[in-house]
């Protein structure tokens, strides 16, 4: 049975979204998201202004009048939401989870697809893979997506502590066959899947999509403080009020960012930044108009 307050925050994401799909995104997506070829659509009578490499010999030959052969794009293309749901995500500082970014973040890409009648798909993982879901299309089956991204936790079962991203690209290029756009959701907490991302994004139009809190990339002053690594468990005591301290951490939460930045550069993946002290929205459209620049 889905708890009360879940249903309540599904319907709100529902709203959020859809109406940011409807105000804001309405184009964008179909935009920057083409389909995957041509398709033949039907055979009319010849135009002026027609190409001629276009013109149907054998209807013009048969009829004796000049037709043209109509194609049209193959619109449909799939979506899949690659979701890193470890340990580490169950933290944020403010009003909201990095998790719970990723999932509103997804739902807002899923309403995107299907209103433009693509279909959706989702794996969960952490250092296994949790959950698959075939893509489908309908907003039935986009609710129950975003039901299982938002119920996945401590409430449902014991969330997994470590993250496996190359096992999890190595999982999806094994069960999405037809060239699709993935969406990776992840903090990015892990090492060694530099050689597995670059042979999916050969395969499809991969984006990878980093969530982040403040916290992780800069400490307050606030004395002493008890951090504790969510994947490894390992505790430490830091002193915030020594600025030698502050400098280095966000020296090497700096060194992080710029790895992941030239990777993804280096194998032609997009990226997109997300905060939990930002609007996930607008950070989407900035996305699509300097994809739309390309």
């Amino acid at each position: 049975m889905i708890p009360k307050e879940l249903t309540k925050k599904i319907r709100y994401i529902q709203i959020y979204t859809s109406k940011a799909v409807n105000d804001v995104l309405a184009g964008e997506y179909h935009s920057v998201f083409k389909g995957q070829g041509m398709e033949f659509d039907e055979v009319r009578a010849y135009q002026p202004g027609d190409d001629i490499k276009t013109i149907d010999w054998n209807v013009t030959a048969r009829t004796g009048l000049p037709y043209v052969k109509r194609y049209v794009e193959e619109r449909e293309i799939t979506v899949f939401f690659l979701v890193d749901l470890s340990a580490s995500g169950f933290f944020g500082s403010l009003d909201k989870l990095k998790n719970e970014i990723a999932a509103e973040f997804c739902a807002l890409l899923a309403f995107s697809a299907i209103k433009n009648n693509d279909k959706v798909g989702l794996i969960v993982f952490t250092d296994t893979i949790e959950l698959f879901i075939p893509p489908a299309k309908g907003t039935s089956h986009v609710l129950r997506l975003i039901r299982e991204l938002l119920f996945f936790g401590p409430g449902k079962k014991r969330v997994r502590a470590g993250t496996d991203i190359a096992l999890a690209l190595d999982y999806l290029g094994r069960v999405l066959h037809k060239r699709g756009v993935v969406f990776l959701v992840s903090d990015f907490l892990d090492q060694d899947f530099e050689k597995t991302l670059g042979v999916l994004a050969r395969r499809h139009d991969l984006i990878a999509v980093t969530v982040a809190d403040p916290r992780e990339c800069a400490l307050p002053d606030v004395g002493l403080m008890e951090i504790q690594d969510a994947e490894t468990g390992a505790q430490v005591l830091v002193d915030t009020g020594d600025k030698e301290v502050r400098r280095r951490y966000e020296e090497l939460a700096r060194e992080k960012n710029d790895k992941l930045a030239s990777l993804f550069k280096g194998t032609g993946v997009d990226h997109i930044e997300l905060y939990t002290d930002r609007d996930y929205v607008l950070d989407l459209v900035k996305f699509f108009r300097k994809r739309m620049k390309k």
